[in-house]
């Protein structure tokens, strides 16, 4: 659905979907739009054969190794007969040849990376000298901050093209700067007084007189409801904590005793006004979780402007 989503909106790069199709309809559908299948099995090769003749065309497909990483792919013992057999089927042509690094982005995982990357030589080896050569891959972001022997014919940066580590840990080689903000209003503003809740399971309570805002996102947008009482956005170039639970729609913001904010004011729930600063990391770290599931979280309701 997302190659398909990209081929409607006008891209005609090149689009390969890094794991297996299903079924014949979705074979079909991703082989009609010119996009670069992905082989893990005997089964999901003739599928895309099938879904390729059917249509009287040639798919173009990468077969994925699992060095490691134990999601999907062939085992590298097998990885030659796959690629043959592959290789054979009407309407298929094998050009590329992939695997994944599971702990590339974290420095204790250098030797199982290394092991890997040798693994995958051998097997590459083996499967050109088999049936030509291919285009190979292996690297995501941290693969290629911290091992340059991983980025071989070309590369699969994550949430690199977000402009952030894949982990606080993971090398700063290449210079990064967020490339993603999480913009909103001020969409109403109250004086509270001490003593009374705000939001849902009046789970946050005034301890003296103050100004709470409203903005209107929540966690339907993607704003996570793990950073009731614990998150912060920037209004007016200065940090301010989420008061009470967020809301589907809607979160309140506890702008202090001289709270002046206004309805309309900008509210910055991810990026940088001044010195104030909220970066996908500190996100992820209120929610427990990583950067990337911060950014995956974003809905498709969430309006997206392009600039630069």
């Amino acid at each position: 659905p997302e190659a398909l989503e990209l081929r409607a909106a006008g891209v005609r790069l090149p689009i390969q979907k890094l794991s297996h199709v299903l079924d014949l309809a979705e074979a079909t559908a991703a082989v009609r739009a010119d996009v670069t299948l992905t082989v893990v099995d005997e089964a999901s090769a003739r599928l895309v054969s099938q879904a390729a003749g059917a249509l009287g065309r040639t798919a173009q497909v990468h077969l994925k190794v699992d060095t490691g990483m134990r999601r999907i792919g062939v085992e590298p013992a097998q990885a030659v007969a796959l690629a043959r057999l592959t290789a054979d089927l009407p309407r298929v042509r094998l050009t590329g040849l992939m695997t994944h690094l599971p702990v590339s982005d974290t420095p204790d995982g250098d030797a199982f990376t290394r092991e890997q990357l040798a693994r995958f030589a051998t097997v590459a080896d083996a499967v050109q000298h088999e049936v030509g050569e291919l285009s190979l891959h292996a690297a995501n972001s941290g693969g290629i901050l911290g091992h340059t022997a991983s980025w071989l014919t070309m590369v699969r940066p994550g949430i690199m093209a977000y402009g952030s580590l894949p982990d606080r840990t993971t090398p700063a080689t290449v210079p990064l700067r967020p490339a993603l903000e999480l913009v909103s209003v001020v969409s109403y503003v109250k004086p509270v007084r001490a003593g009374e809740s705000v939001g849902y399971g009046r789970s946050w309570v005034a301890a003296a007189d103050t100004v709470v805002a409203t903005v209107p996102v929540g966690y339907g947008d993607g704003y996570s409801r793990l950073l009731s009482n614990r998150g912060s956005v920037i209004i007016g170039s200065r940090l301010r904590p989420v008061a009470g639970r967020v809301c589907m729609d809607q979160t309140m913001v506890d702008l202090g005793p001289d709270g002046d904010a206004r309805a309309g004011d900008e509210v910055v729930l991810i990026g940088r006004r001044g010195d104030a600063e909220v970066t996908v990391w500190d996100v992820a770290a209120q929610m427990g979780t990583i950067p990337y599931e911060v950014t995956c979280l974003l809905t498709p309701r969430v309006r997206r402007v392009h600039t630069g």
